[in-house]
């Protein structure tokens, strides 16, 4: 089901996320997004978690200047128990050291990888509104964020096309898994200068 109609978006500081916020060097706190949606035409509460860009001091310092041009938080999944969605991978071909980032502004979640070889550039692979990544997934029925990034070395990718026909052999980089908790995972592969889904089997 998808969500529709944002009817209110406020933000709070003084709910933190657990497991994130024990030890949390100042100003890298995780911030609450809670709303309404109408979902299924009846109102629905949500709830979101945001960490500011310096909760990743693990990013190139031109990855965090482009993020923080941009007005970036990073959204953690409902699932989530420590920082998540900033991801380090080589996705532009063997051996490079890459970065791949959901950023969250102004209402909008965009799946953003980086490449070393220009970390001044980056590639927008996917993008939506924050409110169309949301699901139920505990008895409240407060929804929560549902769209997580992982690597997915050639090995995975090997093994998730092993329902296919004509199983092509294991890509020699990585690739970017891109997944709804519980539903579907995309694979984004970097070959010959270009972006491509990887086939998966249905």
């Amino acid at each position: 089901m998808k969500p529709s109609t944002l009817i209110s978006l406020v933000f709070a500081s003084l709910a933190l996320l657990p497991a994130v916020a024990q030890s949390a060097p100042p100003g890298t706190e995780p911030l609450a997004v809670t709303g309404q949606i109408v979902l299924a035409g009846q109102p629905a509460q949500f709830r979101v978690w945001h960490l500011p860009v310096s909760s990743f001091p693990q990013l190139p310092e031109a990855v965090q200047a482009q993020l923080l041009h941009r007005g970036c938080q990073i959204p953690q999944t409902f699932q989530a128990h420590g920082p998540e969605n900033v991801i380090h991978a080589s996705f532009e071909r063997p051996g490079s050291s890459d970065w791949a980032v959901l950023c969250a502004a102004q209402g909008t979640v965009s799946l953003l990888v980086f490449f070393a070889s220009n970390p001044t550039q980056s590639f927008v692979l996917a993008a939506a509104p924050e409110t169309e990544r949301l699901q139920v997934h505990d008895a409240s029925g407060v929804l929560g964020f549902n769209w997580g990034i992982d690597p997915a070395p050639p090995a995975r990718v090997h093994e998730a096309q092993a329902g296919l026909p004509h199983r092509p052999p294991p890509p020699d980089h990585d690739a970017l898994a891109d997944s709804f908790i519980d539903r579907k995972t995309i694979y984004h592969f970097y070959a010959k200068s270009a972006w491509i889904v990887l086939d998966m089997p249905d």
